[in-house]
């Protein structure tokens, strides 16, 4: 307790030098929480923009398909897929599709593009197709429905109700096939490359359309636990993934960004490795000016018997008093400013990555562990930074610290 007492007293003595070396421990964690808030809210709106568009967290194809998405690359048993699909606990949600590269016309403009073909219902728990309905009604079953992107709309200069001609080449024997649609709604996803160039219609037409009844090209899934999308060893992976057929997690199928994602943890180790140094320095330069002027008292302590030990843990105990201090400091205001950017967002422009858009803010993402783990580190690191001051403290000797005091 005498040593504690002491401690905080002389923590005190200089309340500017204190008052400044809290600030720059407290900025450190501040910038901690902050970097780690808007890492997690970069990655959140990547993986979105995967995830919850149209992708899915899984995908199920025929071997080739992705590469070239030829029609003829489907899958040749999609009822022992969906069965196996239905049965496993980790998996929430699948749908299947067909795709179809082809010519989509109206009287004024034509544009290439790609053809969905899902099931509405199915689609309700996978993507957000239904979500980003823009104007009009989403797929009811009707043959002719479409939806089209809100670029899309504007490139073939129509509106809902207005007819519009898919040319497309049937699967097994490539006759050119033209089908007549009309407008039924306009989605409108964020994304570029979706909204200008992708239409939905309903499954069986788009089947129909190709000549696929009762085929398919993919099936999107959704897990119970959105990190199971990351096991390459879940059993659903490993019973699919034979013969023909791949199953694949969003970091196999969007591998830049997977990448992208897991240099988050380098950066911020970086960024962790230059604010340790930064803080170290300022409380090691702190430590020092105190023992500076301390000189006479270290001196007559250790001619009345204080030993190296005590004069060590008071120099210890100083730091830890200050880092304490500093922590509730940034604490406070590390968690008003994370509330505030996950509110409203941190301003950074729209930019694009891997066709993946960031709309302009970004929302920093709170967690429990940036306020608890974050300090103790923190604190952890001022602690071992005073260790050389306490060292240096703990060998002065009474004649030398009384001669320099002179």
């Amino acid at each position: 307790m005498l040593t504690l007492k002491l401690a905080w007293r002389n923590l005190f003595r200089n309340v500017r030098r204190t008052a400044l070396t809290c600030l720059l421990i407290s900025s450190s964690l501040v910038v901690l929480i902050l970097f780690d808030g808007m890492i997690l809210g970069m990655v959140d709106a990547m993986v979105g923009g995967i995830t919850k568009t149209l992708a899915g967290e899984a995908q199920v194809h025929q071997k080739g398909f992705r590469e070239n998405l030829e029609s003829e690359f489907y899958l040749r048993n999609p009822e022992k897929i969906d069965s196996a699909l239905a049965a496993d606990d980790r998996v929430s949600a699948h749908a299947p599709r067909v795709i179809v590269g082809g010519m989509i016309a109206s009287s004024r403009n034509t544009i290439g593009g790609l053809i969905y073909g899902i099931d509405a219902e199915s689609e309700l728990d996978v993507s957000n197709v239904s979500q980003s309905l823009y104007e009009g009604n989403y797929l009811s079953g009707g043959k002719r429905e479409i939806l089209i992107g809100k670029l899309m709309a504007e490139l073939l200069e129509v509106e809902l109700g207005d007819r519009i001609i898919i040319t497309a080449s049937s699967v097994d024997d490539n006759e050119i096939i033209q089908e007549l649609f009309r407008v039924s709604g306009l989605v409108e996803f964020g994304q570029r490359e979706i909204d200008e160039s992708i239409a939905f219609i309903n499954l069986d037409a788009a089947q129909a359309l190709i000549g696929m009844q009762g085929r398919l090209h993919e099936i999107a899934l959704r897990f119970v636990d959105s990190e199971d999308a990351k096991n390459t060893a879940l059993p659903i992976f490993k019973q699919l993934n034979q013969g023909e057929v791949e199953a694949l997690g969003w970091p196999e199928l969007r591998p830049s960004i997977a990448g992208m994602i897991q240099m988050t943890d380098l950066s911020s180790g970086i960024l962790g490795s230059v604010l340790f140094i930064l803080t170290a320095l300022g409380v090691i330069n702190s430590m020092f000016m105190s023992i500076y002027e301390r000189l006479y008292e270290f001196g007559v302590a250790r001619a009345i018997g204080t030993s190296p030990r005590q004069i060590f843990s008071l120099v210890l105990l100083e730091a830890l008093l200050l880092g304490v201090i500093a922590c509730a400091v940034g604490l406070v205001i590390g968690y008003v400013l994370t509330s505030y950017f996950q509110t409203n967002g941190i301003p950074v422009g729209e930019f694009e990555f891997s066709g993946v858009e960031i709309d302009g803010s970004l929302h920093t993402q709170f967690r429990l562990y940036q306020f608890i783990a974050f300090p103790i580190y923190v604190t952890a690191l001022t602690v071992i930074a005073a260790i050389y001051p306490g060292i240096f403290a703990s060998k002065i000797t009474p004649s030398r610290a009384l001669q320099r005091t002179l």
